[in-house]
C-alpha cells in the first residue's frame, strides 16, 4: 500500500489524518520532532507509525523527512499563519523533487473565489498560487470551521465544568461544522481522483446550524442544559493566548489574541460569509462520502467529555 506522510501528525488535525490513514489501509509516516507524537491518544495501529523530524523552516530537513513519500498531508500551523505561501511553496518544491504523487494541503480555514479578503483567507489564495507552482501536483480543501474545537482546553472547559457554549459567534451566524476525521476522509478521497489534481473546494459538515443549535447537541450528549453563551471576539482571543500557556513565546502574545479578535469581527459580519458551505455542491463533487459525514448532534454524542480526553489550545 501507499505511503502518506502526514506532516503535523501530534496535532488534532494530524492525528485524526493519521487515524483514517490507518483505517484506509494506507502505511503512514509521522513527521513530528516528538518521540511520541499521538502523547498516549488512543489509534488503532499506531504501533506502524514511522516517525521523523522536520524543521517546517529548515527546508534542508525537508527531504530526509519526505523521502520515499507517495502522498503529503499538510496542514499549516496557526501559529505560523502569515507565512502560508513561503511554507506551502516550499514544501511543494522539495515534493515535486522527490517526485510525490499528490500533496494534499488542508488550509484549515475557508478559501476566497474574490480577491481582497483579509486574514488567513487571502494568505489562502497566495498559498494556492504558490503551490501550483512548485511542480507538485496538488489539491487544497478549505476546512471551515471544526466540530473538534469544542475539546480544546479554550472550549471544553466552560462546557464541561460550566455547562456553558462559549464562542464568538453571533447569534445569527451559521456555520457548516465539520469533524477532523471526515476533514481527513475528504483528503483521503481526493488521492486517487484525477479531477482534483490542480483543485482546490471548501469543505465542511452536512449542517449548517446556529449556535443556540450547538448548545442543544451538546446539552442532549452530556446530559445535562449547556446554555449558548457567546462571547465577544476581544473575550475568545484573550481565552486563546491564555490556552496555548507557555507553548506561546510573550512577544506574540498581544499581537496574536488582537489578529484573533479581528478575525472573528470579520467572520460575524462579511458578507462572503465564510463559515457557510454549499455543501450540495460539494456533494456533487464527492459522491462517494454522501452519508458517511457526520452532523454536529452525531459527533458530540461518541466523545469522550472526560478529563482524560485533553486537547491542546492548537494543532
Amino acid at each position: 500500500m501507499a505511503l502518506i506522510t502526514v506532516i503535523g501528525a501530534s496535532g488534532r488535525q494530524g492525528m485524526a489524518q493519521v487515524r483514517q490513514a490507518l483505517k484506509a489501509g494506507y502505511h503512514v509516516r509521522a513527521i513530528s520532532r516528538q518521540e511520541d507524537p499521538f502523547g498516549g491518544a488512543k489509534i488503532e495501529g499506531v504501533e506502524r507509525v514511522e516517525v521523523r523530524p522536520m524543521d517546517l523552516y529548515d527546508t534542508d530537513s525537508f527531504k530526509p523527512a519526505l523521502e520515499g513519500s507517495d502522498y503529503i498531508f499538510y496542514t499549516h500551523p496557526l501559529q505560523a499563519r502569515a507565512d502560508r505561501a513561503v511554507l506551502i511553496g516550499d514544501l511543494g518544491k522539495v515534493a515535486a523533487e522527490l517526485g510525490v504523487k499528490r500533496l494534499v494541503w488542508n488550509t484549515s480555514s475557508w478559501i476566497p473565489d474574490k480577491p481582497g479578503d483579509p486574514f488567513t483567507y487571502g494568505e489562502n489564495t497566495k498559498g494556492i498560487n504558490a503551490l501550483w507552482r512548485s511542480g507538485c501536483p496538488g489539491t487544497v480543501f478549505g476546512s471551515v470551521l471544526f466540530m473538534d474545537n469544542l475539546l480544546t482546553n479554550w472550549a471544553r472547559p466552560f462546557i464541561v465544568n460550566e455547562g456553558r457554549y462559549v464562542y464568538p459567534h453571533a447569534p445569527h451566524l451559521e456555520a457548516n461544522w465539520i469533524s477532523l476525521d471526515d476533514v481527513a476522509k475528504f483528503m483521503l478521497t481526493a488521492l486517487e481522483r484525477p479531477d482534483m489534481e490542480g483543485a482546490w473546494l471548501n469543505i465542511g459538515g452536512p449542517e449548517r446550524i446556529k449556535g443556540p443549535q450547538v448548545a442543544k447537541y451538546l446539552s442532549e450528549a452530556l446530559g445535562k442544559e449547556i446554555v449558548y453563551d457567546p462571547c465577544t471576539p476581544e473575550e475568545f482571543g484573550r481565552y486563546l493566548v491564555e490556552a496555548a500557556g507557555d507553548s506561546m513565546p510573550e512577544e506574540m502574545r498581544e499581537e496574536f489574541a488582537a489578529g484573533i479578535a479581528a478575525f472573528y469581527e470579520y467572520n460575524n459580519t462579511a458578507p462572503t460569509r465564510p463559515f457557510e458551505v454549499d455543501m450540495d455542491y460539494v456533494m456533487e463533487r464527492f459522491p462517494e462520502l454522501d452519508g458517511e459525514l457526520e452532523n454536529m448532534g452525531e459527533w458530540t454524542k461518541r466523545q469522550d467529555w472526560g478529563e482524560s480526553n485533553f486537547r491542546p489550545a492548537f494543532g
